[in-house]
């Protein structure tokens, strides 16, 4: 029976570990996706080919061919008419690059450990499930993805539609988030977990606010809008802006200002709410496992506030076609939004909704 037992942890183990490699692929393939839209690049293949899509063009006739596709569409007329092909070829690189690690974690980082797994018997009844559902979002990721580049491919729009690069991007969290919570269900026990009822209602909560100020986030990457407004801690002068000029819709979902003022409100008060939470979160140190991963929100928040903030006041040495200081702040503070993300994701999972003498 012994024997039965360390056979499944040890499993258990490797999956996990398998899983949370899964997860730090997706959040490389954001910060390449991140690089991506950074360098202008998203538009630069104008063709879906889920199968043979992993090749670049590899002789110059097809170089030719994929070149003047882009040049049927908005983005070139307008903004990169001056490009030769050589400048083609390296944003067609980052696209093609963005697409091709997606690939790999469907293929080399999935689908073929899936099947050892299954052949070894490392898969148990209950993991299926799991892993049938990241499979679905996967995929659903890569169709919103696809219709999200389909969204500038017209004599109009010289970017993809902020709304759907802000869903695209809110999916791949979302798989992120599932992926992590299930490799931690497979290592840790019970007995590693916190009781506090509060303590998990308000992380809950924090996330819910995260994942709104997250998509803003994304909203101001889709709209080009950090050097709409470049100063700090004003915008533009002003500490409350007119946020509905125009209607609400129009400001909660496409007026740049009222968009940076709601993104920037949201990360004041998910700051304040964590330290508040990790104050509260000091309390409870009956597991070494929550005790280690407490303290990561609020490193994460710190850094991901002072990274948006220098974000916005360097956007002024935004030069279209270089990737500069700008493009690496901003770089990072996607990073930090995401393991900030993660680390609540983990520690929400640690927190059991059972009462105890701990109360927020």
């Amino acid at each position: 029976m012994e024997i039965i037992l360390k056979e499944k942890k040890d499993s258990n183990k490797v999956i996990a570990t398998w899983v949370f490699c899964g997860v730090g692929m997706i959040v490389i393939q954001v910060l390449i996706g991140g690089i991506t839209r950074l360098t202008g690049s998203g538009l630069s293949i104008t063709e879906w080919k889920p199968i043979m899509g992993f090749l670049p063009p590899l002789n110059e006739t097809e170089w030719q061919k994929a070149f003047t596709q882009y040049k049927s569409i908005a983005q070139y007329k307008y903004v990169n008419n001056h490009f030769g092909l050589s400048d083609f070829k390296f944003i067609f690189f980052w696209e093609w690059f963005h697409r091709l690690w997606a690939r790999v974690i469907l293929t080399i980082a999935f689908a073929i450990p899936f099947i050892y797994f299954l052949k070894k018997k490392m898969i148990k009844k209950e993991m299926v499930s799991p892993l049938l559902t990241l499979v679905l979002l996967g995929a659903l990721e890569g169709a919103v993805g696809w219709i999200m580049v389909k969204s500038g491919l017209n004599d109009e729009n010289i970017y993809v539609n902020h709304i759907k690069l802000s869903i695209h991007f809110i999916i791949a969290m979302f798989i992120a988030s599932y992926a992590m919570l299930f490799g931690l269900s497979l290592i840790s026990k019970e007995t590693q977990k916190v009781n506090n009822i509060n303590l998990k209602k308000l992380t809950i909560t924090i996330i819910i606010l995260l994942t709104i100020q997250l998509l803003y986030g994304a909203f101001m990457a889709g709209l080009k809008a950090a050097n709409a407004a470049p100063t700090w801690p004003t915008i533009n002068g002003a500490y409350f802006p007119n946020i509905f000029p125009s209607g609400i819709v129009d400001g909660l979902f496409f007026n740049v200002t009222s968009i940076h003022f709601i993104h920037r409100t949201l990360a004041y008060i998910i700051c304040l709410l964590i330290l508040f939470w990790w104050f509260k979160a000091k309390q409870n140190s009956a597991s070494m496992l929550f005790s280690k991963f407490k303290n990561l929100p609020l490193v994460f928040v710190v850094t991901q506030v002072l990274l948006g903030i220098l974000s916005i006041l360097l956007s002024t040495k935004i030069v279209l076609g270089h990737f500069g200081i700008f493009e690496w702040l901003a770089l990072a503070h996607q990073l930090t939004g995401m393991l900030l993300l993660l680390s609540l994701v983990s520690n929400v999972y640690l927190i059991n909704g059972n009462k105890d003498k701990s109360v927020v």
